[in-house]
């Protein structure tokens, strides 16, 4: 199988830099769908443009390249043990080219591995079949969404909804629970894959091989072809929007499937998407691994661009920040205030906040702008170059960023899908504000940065580690300020009532 691994690699790079036709269909009406001038339409805008920017450059959609997961049919007598390998050594080459963000981190040390390799890493799910072909199919799910996932043992009671019983009424309440609880911090607007019954662990197996159904495709189950619409229709009325800014597309698909379960057992698992829905699938020849079709794409057929324009339209309303920021701009902004950040920033994830809870910052960080943030960076010779750099969803550090804020003077901090009250109320204290970007707009926000100025606490690993950046023109929206408002908060509690009016027909 001399192609193999090559052919193993260009599906790795289409899945990470070229979303499928479906989910650029879906996002294309989301974004007719918007009114234009919204907090919601102009996220869609610079997704839509950030979708053109990665399929142009072979740039990673979003800088999170997730756990990427392989599903596999064989036929009766090809090697699974090298197909294993094949796949191993693809990941680690598409890592070295920067298509994939190194993912993989000891449970136990908190070590990167730095190629995506490791125990279980990454997943690979193998199955016979009788066709004479290799069959591939891998999905690249980030850790934002991947963390919205859940999980539900019916009978129970959901927050806005009440009482969810064991049956198709009940499973419809946990779907709509599970858009509702993914707000912004799932990069919406989303999809649910979703498994009835089963046990705890495989449901979630097959809630997530639902995701490799078309949007387009109408369930064989007329019950389940039912739910998914109906679904879908009540779940854009919650306002959730894109990236949770309020707006009329908050999921742009959903698929059920269905399996047996024990008697004292229902549960509904779910595994949330979110818009940079990523996942290819080959057909390969089983003697030389030459890839014979693509599932989900027509490579004959020209990529159309996505965005009308240039992705974010400049008003001359800009608030024009420069860093280092001071404590006067800060406390002039206001929620839905939109800035453009110039000078420098530094990034900042879960390893480095836990590091500044022990020790100081290895940079002085007051007037600063913290990026959540985990690139994709490549090395050539000594100058590191940005390969994508969007947003991580920013609540993970709410047990660390009010000690931070108020200890070392941060002024911004920069993430998306908001964070919790003991932030806002730092932010109030010390005079700081929360920018919401737009989560997976990955290749939009690297074109920003112009120059790596440093590197501190490598250690940490790429993703992790506290990268020092000169950025022009930056553009975040204000969903936190230092008066005590929150946008986050708002949505959540304006969705939260719209979600306890559907009642069953």
């Amino acid at each position: 199988m001399q192609f193999l691994e090559n052919s193993l690699v260009e599906l790795i790079t289409q899945t990470a830099t070229n979303l499928p036709p479906d989910v650029r269909d879906a996002m294309a009406a989301a974004e007719q769908k918007e009114k234009p001038g919204t907090q919601a339409s102009q996220a869609l805008n610079i997704i839509l443009s950030n979708v053109d920017m990665a399929n142009d450059d072979e740039g990673p959609i979003c800088q999170d390249t997730g756990m990427p997961t392989f599903y596999v049919h064989t036929p009766v007598g090809v090697n699974q043990i090298a197909i294993r390998k094949a796949i191993q050594a693809a990941v680690a080459e598409a890592t070295k080219r920067g298509k994939l963000r190194p993912n993989s981190v000891d449970s136990i040390t908190g070590e990167n591995s730095g190629n995506n390799l490791g125990p279980e890493t990454p997943v690979i799910h193998f199955e016979q079949w009788e066709n004479d072909e290799v069959e591939v199919k891998l999905i690249l799910k980030g850790g934002g969404c991947e963390n919205k996932n859940i999980q539900y043992s019916l009978p129970a009671n959901l927050e806005n909804l009440g009482r969810a019983d064991r049956n198709l009424e009940g499973v419809r309440k946990c779907l709509l629970h599970a858009v509702w609880q993914a707000q912004g911090q799932g990069c919406a607007p989303g999809a649910l894959g979703v498994c009835i019954g089963s046990d705890r662990a495989h449901g979630y197996d097959i809630a997530k091989e639902q995701l490799f159904r078309t949007l387009d495709d109408v369930n064989p189950d007329a019950r389940l072809a039912e739910l998914e619409e109906r679904v879908m229709q009540e779940a854009n009325t919650l306002g959730v929007g894109a990236m949770g800014f309020g707006g009329g597309v908050s999921l742009i698909g959903c698929k059920i499937g269905v399996a047996n379960r024990l008697p004292a057992s229902f549960f509904v698992s779910v595994a949330y998407e979110c818009w940079a829905f990523r996942r290819q699938g080959i057909r390969m020849d089983a003697e030389s691994g030459a890839i014979t079709k693509w599932l989900y794409r027509d490579p004959s057929r020209p990529v159309e661009k996505m965005a009308k324009g240039e992705g974010f339209a400049l008003t001359g309303r800009e608030v024009v920040l420069t860093a280092p920021i001071t404590e006067e701009q800060v406390r002039a902004l206001k929620v839905g205030d939109i800035v453009l950040i110039t000078g420098e920033m530094y990034t900042g994830r879960d390893a480095v906040h836990a590091h500044l809870m022990k020790n100081p910052p290895p940079v002085d960080l007051h007037g600063a702008v913290l990026y959540h943030c985990g690139p994709v960076m490549l090395k050539e010779g000594d100058k590191w170059t940005v390969k994508a750099a969007g947003p991580t969803t920013s609540i993970r550090e709410e047990p660390y960023q009010a000690d931070v804020i108020g200890r070392y003077g941060v002024r911004a901090v920069i993430g998306k899908g908001g964070m919790g009250p003991k932030t806002l109320a730092a932010l109030k204290e010390h005079g700081a504000v929360y920018l919401n970007g737009i989560g997976g707009a990955a290749q939009y926000y690297a074109r920003t940065i112009k120059e790596v100025l440093d590197v501190n606490l490598i250690e940490f690993g790429v993703p992790e580690a506290m990268w020092h950046l000169r950025v022009q023109n930056f553009p975040a929206i204000v969903t936190m300020d230092a008066h005590g408002n929150s946008l986050h908060a708002e949505v959540e509690k304006v969705t939260g009532e719209a979600l306890a009016k559907l009642q069953p027909a």
